[in-house]
């Protein structure tokens, strides 16, 4: 038959498909849940054995009445279902003719914000829900900070439930309006509002007739046409080195991601922290060579010239240079379940290097509620509570033992994020986003104490022991000096 799908072309076509990754957060019972489940289902995207467990499960256990309750598709875990809350995220793939879809839903709680930063970490755009009965509340402040923190430049507010307040133009002119005097200060350069309701279905797949007012898209439009291909940093080249292939003695190359910009056969590049330059020879892959490479392609760089380069180091073009520093501030999430120790020093890894790090100091805590600042200087901290607890959020200034490679989060996702991992558990102890490098001079809140900077200094590591003996000595007679190992 001629009408019979190729299947290898399909694929082939599938594959071509630009992807989209998005999260859903909002309040418990805001229905990201519900939302999701609507979409996979009003798009035809369930399997009939999904279909038929969740009739079934909606009969036996279901949250909305006489209706399917789709958020049985998404709340997999025993106690989310027992609850009717999301706890984990919960990842869907989906397709329609012109995209594919990973969708994260997000647990609201704010015991869960680590969830959250999870499901958002790679996400290129959030949908915001909020119940078009209560408006914006605290919780969707508190999701859209979040949202801010992470870099998501494309954000839905999705005003759900319109159903129940009639589909009132007003209603929804009144949270848009609240929404945005709150969000335009975050800096999110693409907002969009949609009144939905998901239980029914109104502007989830297609236009409703119940909002006339409404000239907008409905969300599934909007997610298969939003230009997402700006979002890379295609300017600034960053390939940090993942592995050394020698598969024989004639290759000699570099695996890894190119991070940012575009690298092309014939360009120089320098090695971080050599210094060496060298032009590249061949941009290899599994399907052929290439004449270019640009994120987020996987490849292996050859070189012209025989240079030294490992793992964790960085190829990039000597006119285009990233920040190289030990110290610098972020803007960090504390993940692991053990509150922060301030005297220990931390596995950090950065783009594929590892390296050691200790928290030099804490500059604020941030109240995700309310976005306030709290530290000890201005007088809403208290000294012992200064160390994170689990989903706390702080500006803090780190000290790394070797240069680190990075630039800024907002210019730069890929070389601005970091994770910290205890040495002794292994356990993710917090992620960043790198703000920017900091001086010397700047480290400590207190500038009138002397700092030594011993690295700095040149002094050797097993001299460090006389050093520390000396300023113990030093704080006895009252003098205090701080030592930066």
């Amino acid at each position: 038959m001629e009408n019979n799908l190729d299947i290898k072309a399909f694929l082939d076509k599938d594959e071509q498909k630009d992807l989209l990754r998005f999260l859903t957060a909002g309040s418990v019972d805001d229905g990201k849940s519900t939302l999701i489940g609507r979409l996979l289902f009003d798009s035809k995207k369930l399997y009939e054995d999904q279909l038929d467990a969740l009739e079934r499960d909606s009969k036996r256990m279901g949250n909305a009445g006489e209706h399917i309750d789709y958020a049985l598709l998404l709340d997999g875990l025993k106690a989310e279902r027992e609850q009717g809350i999301t706890i984990d995220v919960a990842y869907r793939y989906f397709s329609t003719n012109n995209r594919k879809f990973i969708i994260a839903d997000t647990p609201g709680h704010e015991q869960y914000t680590r969830n959250m930063i999870t499901g958002g970490s790679t996400a290129n755009l959030a949908i915001i829900l909020v119940d078009a009965r209560t408006g914006v509340i605290t919780q969707t402040r508190r999701h859209t900070f979040l949202v801010s923190l992470l870099g998501i430049k494309h954000v839905v507010l999705a005003v759900n439930k319109m159903d129940l307040v009639g589909f009132s133009k007003e209603c929804f002119d009144k949270i848009v309006k609240d929404y945005l005097d709150f969000v335009t200060p975050l800096g999110i350069p693409d907002v969009t509002c949609i009144p939905l309701s998901a239980l029914e279905g109104d502007n989830v797949v297609v236009k409703s007739e119940r909002t006339p007012w409404y000239q907008g898209s409905s969300l599934l439009d909007f997610l298969e046409t939003v230009h997402i291909d700006n979002d890379h940093n295609l300017n600034d080249f960053r390939f940090p080195v993942q592995y050394v292939l020698r598969p024989n003695l004639d290759f000699r190359g570099f695996s890894g991601k190119v991070a940012s910009g575009v690298v092309r056969r014939g360009d120089e590049v320098m090695a971080l922290p050599s210094g060496k330059k060298s032009r590249i020879k061949s941009i290899v892959t599994y399907d052929g060579d290439l004449e270019y490479a640009f994120p987020p392609q996987s490849v292996t760089l050859t070189l012209e010239d025989e240079i030294d380069v490992s793992r964790g180091e960085m190829l990039v073009h000597p006119d285009n240079m990233p920040i190289m520093d030990r110290n610098f501030e972020a803007m960090m999430v504390w993940m692991d379940e053990e509150p922060m120790d301030m005297n220990k020093s931390f596995f950090i890894k950065q783009t594929t290097n590892l390296s050691r790090t200790r928290i030099d100091n804490i500059k604020y805590k941030v109240d995700v509620n309310t976005m306030e600042h709290l530290s000890v200087e201005n007088g809403r901290l208290d000294k012992k509570d200064e160390p994170m607890q689990l989903n706390q959020i702080a500006r803090v200034v780190l000290t790394t033992a070797k240069e680190l490679f990075f630039d800024s989060y907002s210019k730069n996702k890929a070389t601005g994020s970091f994770i910290l991992i205890d040495p002794i558990s292994n356990n993710t102890s917090a992620v960043g986003m790198i703000i920017d490098r900091i001086e010397d001079k700047d480290m400590h809140l207190d500038e009138s104490v002397p700092v030594l900077n011993l690295p700095k200094m040149g002094i050797a590591s097993d001299q460090y022991e006389v050093i520390e003996k000396a300023v113990k000595e030093l704080e006895r007679q009252g003098i205090e000096v701080k030592v930066i190992k």
